[in-house]
């Protein structure tokens, strides 16, 4: 408990501080003006998204190999936080778009390539909730995963590549070596620390709720 407090702390006071020195940091990135510090929130929110749709692989091909509930259950817990976290990158995308281009959706390659990733992940939970029983269901949805990560390096990294796009270019990552230098790449991977952290705290408290929620409806049926 004492723990989960200190966590609770101490992934408070980092937020706080990716906030404050969000603002009062230097630009990110040359040529842009101050719109473009929503950058520390939105490309960390995208790749949380994307450890997110790991998880939910790894506990799917568990799931196959222990036909474990627990672990359908926290592959699934997985990928609802996942989703949550791909809308919080579009929506902060869709932000810097009005504000850069004008309009908030350009059906940029990069726009639309995360909409069909969260699409695909969209269709695992109309799946799980179309099959019955839970032994099918689990067993089904944990297959699709598997298939579905594959959208996530194809849309994530390697489709938006392949065409033109508004989205700037290279600022995380340039000739192969990190782009970021000084105080901006301490507040982007502050910011990147602390939204993963917020995506396994998110993720455990998920699970439980949901084997609390299994835990009751089995004692209601006694």
């Amino acid at each position: 408990m004492r723990d989960l407090d200190f966590l609770k702390i101490f992934l408070g006071i980092l937020f706080i501080a990716v906030i404050v020195l969000s603002f009062v940091t230097g630009k990110p990135v040359r040529g842009y003006g101050d719109e473009f510090r929503i950058f520390y929130y939105h490309v960390p929110c995208a790749i949380v998204s994307f450890i997110a749709f790991l998880v939910n692989l790894i506990y799917s091909m568990k799931y196959l190999r222990s036909r474990y509930y627990l672990d359908d259950m926290k592959a699934a817990s997985a990928a609802e936080i996942g989703i949550v976290f791909g809308v919080l990158a579009t929506l902060t995308g869709a932000i810097f778009a009005k504000i850069t281009w004008g309009t908030y959706w350009n059906w940029d390659i990069r726009q639309t390539s995360i909409v069909v990733l969260l699409a695909v992940y969209g269709a695992y939970f109309a799946l799980r909730t179309a099959v019955e029983p839970e032994e099918r269901r689990s067993a089904f949805s944990a297959v699709y995963a598997i298939l579905a990560f594959i959208a996530v390096p194809t849309f994530g990294f390697v489709v938006p590549r392949l065409y033109d796009s508004l989205h700037p270019k290279d600022t995380l990552v340039s000739g192969g070596k990190i782009a970021l230098g000084g105080t901006v790449a301490v507040v982007f991977f502050g910011s990147l620390i602390a939204f993963t952290i917020l995506f396994f705290w998110l993720f455990n408290l998920r699970w439980r709720t949901g084997l609390l929620e299994r835990s009751r409806m089995e004692k209601s049926y006694e």
